[in-house]
């Protein structure tokens, strides 16, 4: 069955963030909690970092291998990041998910998340992770220790401008307390895909 049948009989849920505020480990956590949730792994042109896996965490692209991706339609939606940094989600990931009757769940940049609930529309529930504040954003990239202080000032710039996108999102979850959030989106899954 093509994607755009399929959409409207199948749900996704999408998280967005800027990078730091914990969504990885809220949709990881809703991974295990819900049974009938899906990963979808999205493809990147980024370097892997520290234990991630390729095909699992992310598919690792070369930038040519992307953009002979994108000149195939193979995308639902993709976007170039930071230069030659491409993220995209595979049409082939989502209807793999949906043919096992499942709910994809995404883990997408601000602007993904953007795009897809427009492609989505009624049948995606968007949530977005707000940090507490930018500061402790700053704070979690740099105790991250995975990216030098030049990409934590790049990454903490973008922060600042991909706040401005929370309004645009049907949820917005503050990640001050970590178990305080797993509980309103343990609440926010629930509902949607219970309705």
């Amino acid at each position: 069955m093509k994607l755009e049948t399929q959409i409207k009989m199948n749900k996704v849920i999408i998280f967005s963030a800027p990078s730091g505020s914990g969504k990885t480990t809220l949709v990881k956590h809703c991974l295990r909690r819900f049974p009938q949730l899906k990963f979808s792994v999205s493809a990147t042109t980024r370097a892997l970092r520290g234990e991630e896996i390729h095909g699992k965490d992310y598919f690792f692209l070369s930038v040519e291998e992307f953009k002979k991706l994108i000149s195939e339609d193979a995308f639902v939606e993709y976007e170039e990041v930071y230069h030659d940094k491409f993220y995209g989600t595979l049409k082939s990931e989502v209807e793999r998910t949906w043919s096992e009757g499942k709910v994809v769940i995404f883990d997408v940049d601000v602007v993904g998340g953007v795009n897809l609930k427009k492609i989505f529309g009624e049948k995606a529930l968007s949530i977005f992770i707000a940090p507490p504040s930018i500061d402790e954003l700053e704070r979690r990239l740099i105790s991250r220790a995975t990216d030098d202080l030049e990409t934590i000032k790049t990454r903490v710039a973008k922060a600042k401008h991909e706040m401005t996108y929370a309004e645009d999102f049907d949820e917005i979850v503050i990640n001050d307390n970590l178990e305080t959030s797993k509980k309103e989106i343990e609440r926010l899954v629930e509902k949607f895909i219970n309705n």
